[in-house]
């Protein structure tokens, strides 16, 4: 773990490093970044909010206020900039200007983080700002390869990891966006039948903004059998955001969300985890925590949290899902 990853476990100091010591981000208090969305007026209602609030998820208003307003302020800003960016590459290349390609930003993060909230409450607020009202939100549950091939390829209790997806249609998506294509389409995933759905699809029509959220988003590029590297789908990132907390927070999340679905989603016939709505509560703790412990866990610490320093912008969480403070990378 280097210097900088350790300090992210750690107590925040305000600017991102320890004192006297240099480092290429900045990092905020809660209350600093706050400061930023003083005279900004938030565009989601409380209705709104709670549509997109996840099921384990402490978010209020005034954490889309004091987090999330300013955030989705500075990505408008960062898609702005790049649009300036692309007609002055034109310009210097003397060509007329085609139109330019999506701002592409990845979102990562574990399990029961709450990386699916963030993605939705960005997706919302970024679309009401004019200047990019059409913003497309796609997981990357949908590339995950078919239970039936994750049983062929022995990798059902690897489910997450990074070698269960099929990286190259991932990878083909993300190109096609970045390549200025109107219409792409991307696979869709049922975590009621805990399987990818073969027959629908998402279809993004020339979005000016694509979310991709998923585990291992920033994972990066691994090296082929002849030696080369190849492309990463971090390399097609405009703007990455880590959302982060405490390995015991997550864990005890993750056990919390296995309850409530317990008593609600496991308990519909269809879904593949009926079996767990028979559990006693102590049978179902358990049942989680073994499964966090061999799968969820290790799938974090193995492949997740090493991809944080990759990340734009941490999102560092306390253990009541409230953002603690901000770290963002230095341009």
């Amino acid at each position: 773990m280097t210097s900088t990853e350790a300090h992210t476990e750690g107590e925040s100091h305000g600017n991102g490093s320890h004192e006297g010591e240099a480092s290429p981000y900045l990092e905020l208090s809660r209350e600093a970044w706050a400061d930023l969305a003083h005279e900004t007026v938030s565009p989601l209602s409380a209705e709104e909010l709670e549509r997109l609030r996840g099921l384990s998820d402490r978010l209020d208003l005034t954490e889309v206020e004091q987090v999330y307003l300013p955030l989705s302020r500075l990505l408008s800003l960062y898609v702005s900039a790049a649009g300036g960016l692309h007609r002055e590459q034109e310009a210097f290349l003397h060509r007329r200007t085609p139109p330019r390609t999506p701002f592409v930003m990845g979102v990562a993060g574990s399990v029961a983080v709450g990386k699916s909230t963030t993605a939705r409450v960005l997706q919302q607020m970024l679309a009401h700002w004019p200047e990019h009202p059409n913003v497309a939100l796609i997981t990357t549950d949908g590339f995950l390869y078919p239970n039936a091939e994750l049983e062929r390829r022995g990798l059902m209790q690897r489910k997450g990891f990074p070698e269960s997806y099929d990286r190259r249609a991932l990878l083909k998506f993300v190109v096609d966006i970045k390549s200025g294509k109107e219409e792409v389409e991307a696979p869709t995933y049922s975590h009621l039948v805990y399987d990818v759905v073969g027959d629908e699809k998402v279809v993004i029509k020339s979005p000016d903004i694509v979310i991709i959220e998923g585990l291992n988003v920033l994972q990066p590029a691994g090296v082929r059998g002849d030696g080369r590297t190849g492309l990463g789908l971090s390399d097609f990132f405009d703007f990455s955001v880590y959302v982060d907390a405490g390995t015991s927070h997550i864990r005890q999340w993750y056990v919390e969300r296995f309850l409530r679905l317990r008593e609600t989603a496991f308990r519909d016939p269809h879904s593949y985890f009926r079996k767990y709505a028979a559990l006693t509560r102590d049978e179902a703790v358990a049942e989680a925590e073994r499964i966090w412990d061999t799968i969820n866990g290790p799938n974090l610490t193995q492949n997740v949290l090493p991809t944080r320093s990759r990340a734009t912008l941490v999102l560092r969480k306390d253990k009541d899902h409230s953002v603690r403070y901000v770290r963002l990378r230095k341009i």
